[in-house]
């Protein structure tokens, strides 16, 4: 008998994740969910433990019999070294057998300003001697299908680069592959590079425009323009900077990554940008 842990479990990974072990045969005694408020997770039809990556006695208490935990990634920029450092310290004095970690597409070469915190957990993780499997999770197709109503809205999808290569791929596609891994052991010691079919901003905008019906056009800006854009939008200066330094990572080919690990996890080809586009 094997115990997984999922942290984050009311996020939008986490909670699919969850899903996806029971849906391969893990019974549900045998899956924790953490999270910070225990009752945002009491559907998962689980046992909820409560989880503070900020408090350690949370931790100990969380880890109580677990042999493989998926560590998803905070979500407080600045501060996820230090989270992060606590969980892994944590499950090695439980004697966890073995931590998942979900990173970003390319770690180790990246200029992603997400990047350094991604990269020095994964560090930590490898030198703590813990038996490891990182998953370098690429952009979510999400960040563009969750935008239809606004491309539909705008008439336009904005980029710095329309020929830059993304490798975007589903949340639950995401999610089937990290639980196959969890579930075998053999992913001890890999570095997962989860990555869908590469797609385009042009792309979309032509496959938003087939689905709809609505002609949405693909408009190349520079990085001051979209900073312009996003500042009219309401964002603050630094909200919006951060996002175009997201958008000149995009455009350097950062997220131009093709792999078939992800694919190969799922068993089955990934969601595509069509059929992500039409379920949205």
């Amino acid at each position: 008998m094997t115990t997984y842990a999922v942290t984050g479990a009311t996020g939008q990974l986490g909670r699919l994740v969850v899903a996806e072990l029971l849906s391969r045969g893990v019974p549900p005694t045998e899956v924790i969910a953490w999270a910070r408020t225990p009752e945002k997770a009491a559907d998962l039809g689980v046992p909820v433990r409560h989880a503070d990556y900020t408090d350690p006695a949370t931790l100990a208490a969380a880890l109580a019999g677990v042999d493989v935990l998926l560590l998803v990634s905070g979500n407080e920029l600045g501060k996820r070294v230090a989270q992060h450092t606590a969980v892994i310290e944590a499950a090695k004095a439980a004697g966890v057998r073995r931590v998942g970690y979900t990173s970003i597409a390319a770690a180790d070469r990246s200029t992603n300003p997400l990047v350094p915190e991604h990269k020095a957990t994964e560090d930590l993780l490898k030198a703590s001697g813990l038996p490891y499997t990182i998953f370098r999770n690429n952009w979510y197709l999400e960040n563009y299908t969750g935008q239809l109503p606004q491309y539909l809205a705008q008439g336009e999808v904005l980029g710095l680069d329309g020929s830059a290569r993304i490798g975007a791929a589903t949340r639950a596609d995401m999610a089937g592959a990290i639980a196959a891994a969890l579930l075998d052991d053999g992913t001890a010691g890999a570095t997962i590079e989860l990555s869908g079919p590469p797609i385009t901003l042009p792309e979309v905008a032509a496959s938003v425009t087939d689905l709809t019906g609505t002609k949405v056009a693909y408009r190349e800006v520079t990085a001051e323009e979209l900073g312009a854009v996003l500042r009219g939008s309401g964002l603050d200066d630094a909200t919006a900077g951060f996002l175009v330094a997201l958008d000149e990572s995009v455009a350097r080919g950062d997220l131009d990554v093709s792999t078939d690990d992800l694919e190969r996890l799922l068993g089955r080809p990934a969601t595509t940008l069509t059929e992500a586009l039409r379920a949205a």
